[in-house]
């Protein structure tokens, strides 16, 4: 890709040597005519990739290409590039506006702004007046959705779902009061730290339409609460130290495991907040900071069994370890994920890690594949394996059944209905 005016017309000086080049190699008299084909080929195709390069330059610059209203990930730093172009703005316009220097933007720009902070990119997409909603688009069913807002004035406070967020009692409204004044006070009231929900990027793992404005919603209602917390209580330093995790895995044992692993992750500094999800949301967990560097896990609890539960809980402790402080500046909420990882559909590097980390940590690799209750399936040798891994029989059970794709089996093994009724003092919007 060309991206200033000097690239171009060195890039046209390039393209005529290249095409004198290529007049030569075609009329001359050789006995190797299989070394002058290839020769031919090699400038054919480096003319044609040239001239594409010019050709786009020429057509942003006269701004005959429209930008896309949305682009993955992958795609956002050349799209920042082309936006840059295509408004007339050079290299150094841009360094000047951001305050910093000619040579970072073309770093920024010849290394696909790798490395950049989602500030700058937010700096630099709102300078160039790119709307930058859905990023992400992957193929298939399941959608890795980023969703940003580039300044708070971008919301559109009556695509919330206020109906419902007035019925949990999140804010207070008197009759005749307008429901959207309110939801932006409690947006404001919550989310006070330089809009830190807002321009935080979100990776959504799902497999069907998410309303984004009930995920912002359950979030700023997961942060409320998780501040609260931590007004309440002594809530200690996060320290990535994996030490820890073998505790956390043997109070799936505990007949009230689910609550005693929120306390026990409390005392880790991770808080956990569990909220029931918004229409539209299919949301299960979510991990997202608080106030910058303290991690936060919400649950939904959509699903009311054991194997669920314990399986999303440390996906997103796996978030956190893996992916939380990477510098990335992102959140992760998983939609509609239902258990254990799909078979089918292919997901982001970043999901396949947590759920590995999942898996792993709730039962080794190696010990997995000597589990007898794999191979004959039954409450009682599911039992067997899970005394003698130190682990809930319903991780088994739930891993059995995903892996044979048959949930009709080992169901009272699983622990329906065990979980919301312990965490029911800490649990939010369930009836």
């Amino acid at each position: 890709m060309i991206y200033t005016d000097d690239q171009f017309e060195i890039s046209s000086v390039e393209l005529e040597r290249l095409k004198a080049a290529l007049s030569e190699a075609r009329v001359r008299n050789t006995d190797q005519t299989w070394l002058k084909a290839i020769e031919v080929d090699a400038l054919e195709s480096q003319i044609s990739e040239i001239e594409s390069d010019i050709s786009e330059y020429q057509q942003l610059r006269c701004r005959q290409i429209p930008l896309p209203e949305s682009s993955t990930i992958d795609e956002l730093p050349k799209v920042l590039a082309k936006a840059r172009i295509r408004s007339g703005s050079s290299q150094d316009a841009l360094a000047t506006r951001i305050n910093t220097t000619t040579e970072q933007i073309q770093r920024f720009e010849e290394t696909s702004y790798m490395g950049v902070s989602v500030d700058t990119l937010l700096r630099i997409a709102r300078i160039l007046k790119i709307n930058i909603d859905s990023l992400v688009r992957t193929s298939g069913d399941h959608l890795a959705s980023t969703y940003v807002w580039g300044d708070v004035d971008e919301i559109v406070w009556g695509r919330f779902p206020y109906r419902e967020m007035i019925k949990r009692k999140w804010f207070e409204i008197h009759p005749h009061e307008n429901p959207l004044k309110k939801i932006r006070e409690y947006f404001f009231s919550v989310n006070n730290r330089q809009f830190q929900t807002v321009y935080n990027r979100r990776t959504v793992r799902r497999n069907s339409v998410v309303n984004d404005y009930s995920l912002l919603a359950w979030q700023i209602r997961v942060l409320e609460l998780a501040q609260a917390h931590h007004a309440q209580n002594r809530v200690p330093e996060f320290e990535l130290n994996e030490t820890w995790l073998p505790e956390l895995v043997s109070l799936t044992q505990s007949r009230s495991g689910p609550l005693d692993a929120c306390n026990f992750l409390a005392q880790k500094g991770i808080v956990c907040v569990i909220e029931k999800h918004l229409p539209e949301s299919h949301l299960d967990g979510a991990t997202m900071l608080y106030d910058t560097n303290r991690p936060v896990i919400g649950l939904t609890l959509r699903y009311d069994r054991l194997d669920n539960f314990w399986f999303v809980l440390f996906h997103e402790i796996g978030h956190i370890f893996l992916h939380l402080f990477d510098g990335g500046v992102c959140d992760f909420f998983d939609a509609d994920s239902e258990s254990y990882p799909s078979q089918d559909s292919d997901h982001s590097s970043i999901e396949d890690e947590a759920d590995q980390f999942a898996l792993n940590t709730l039962i080794p690799s190696e010990r997995w594949k000597k589990c007898m209750s794999r191979f004959s399936p039954s409450d009682a040798s599911v039992q067997i394996d899970a005394d003698s891994l130190g682990i809930s029989p319903s991780i088994i059970a739930g891993r059995i059944r995903h892996e044979r794709r048959d949930y009709r089996i080992l169901t009272k093994s699983v622990g329906q209905g065990q979980v919301r009724s312990q965490l029911k003092g800490v649990s939010h919007g369930f009836d």
